[in-house]
């Protein structure tokens, strides 16, 4: 009788171990992969996301890769100066923050940091004889992300400073949360 009651009670606790839920290594919309038009990227860039906690919440950091063309104008020495157009790499890394509710899908984002272009370049028409290649970042941003991943987008204001500007810009972002 004692070894029948032990064997049932074995067999009913090995269902209930069965039936717990696997949620180790689970965070779904810690990471997004993005297409932003504007923004740290300057023009166009591709850009990878992810939360530095288990949460979709808190501190990130983010980092791209893009590209920015536009018309350059040269004085060449002359009356009539030379226009041309060139186009340039741009990396695009950042640290940010994202606050908001942990039951809500809208969440708002905080960040800064630099964007490296492959040559020395004016932006915006912002002509300065001291072009630059590195330039500092800033984002605002309002993100709707999906709790448990999936379509996600963004928009919202995104200065750029270099030589001594602020350069008001936005930029706009759609990707996947997952």
């Amino acid at each position: 009788m004692k070894r029948a009651l032990l064997l049932s009670l074995s067999i009913a606790c090995t269902a209930f171990l069965f039936a717990q839920k696997n949620t180790v290594g689970r965070y779904p919309g810690r990471t997004q992969f993005y297409a932003e038009a504007g923004g740290p990227g300057i023009l166009f860039s591709a850009n990878i996301d992810t939360r530095f906690t288990p949460s979709s919440l808190g501190w990130g950091g983010r980092f791209g890769i893009g590209f920015y063309t536009g018309d350059e104008y040269n004085y060449g020495g002359g009356y009539y100066g030379n226009y041309y157009s060139q186009s340039v790499v741009t990396v695009p890394a950042q640290v940010n923050y994202v606050f908001g509710k942990t039951d809500s899908p809208h969440t708002f984002e905080v960040g800064g940091g630099l964007t490296f272009t492959g040559k020395r370049i004016d932006i915006m028409n912002y002509n300065d004889s001291s072009r630059s290649n590195l330039f500092g970042t800033a984002s605002f941003m309002y993100r709707r992300q999906p709790l448990k991943g999936g379509f996600t987008w963004r928009i919202g204001f995104t200065p750029i400073i270099a030589n001594g500007y602020i350069m008001p810009s936005g930029g706009a972002s759609v990707g996947y949360s997952f």
